[in-house]
């Protein structure tokens, strides 16, 4: 789960049990393309769909050890903090995610900002 902010506002996004373990999926949530994924443990995190390295679709990418790997080069994402594998490459933005009663619901922030949480 990550972090909520104050000035979170959360938006529905889909039913938890369309989310395939183990796997991404792409949603467009307030114009923005965002990716979510479904952790064999139950958890699930959101992040920039575009990696920033070559804007690949992450969505489309693999889970390895809670990291997200692009499906262009391989970078690997932590599905946390955002954080790259490699030295030097830009980390990802992760949104706020939070399940209610069966619905994954996905924070955008009320100021226009996205949600920068840890998970």
């Amino acid at each position: 789960m990550s972090s909520i902010s104050p000035a979170d506002c959360f938006v529905d996004v889909c039913p938890l049990d369309v989310l395939p373990l183990g796997m991404g999926r792409a949603f467009v949530i307030e114009g923005r393309s965002v990716a979510l994924f479904h952790r064999r443990s139950g958890a699930v995190f959101a992040v920039d769909n575009a990696c920033p390295h070559k804007g690949g679709p992450l969505a489309e990418g693999m889970l390895a050890e809670g990291r997200v790997v692009c499906p262009m080069h391989a970078r690997r994402y932590d599905g946390i903090t955002g954080e790259c594998d490699q030295l030097g490459e830009c980390s990802v933005r992760v949104h706020s995610v939070t399940i209610a009663n069966g619905i994954v619901r996905v924070g955008i922030r009320g100021d226009g900002q996205d949600s920068e949480g840890v998970g």
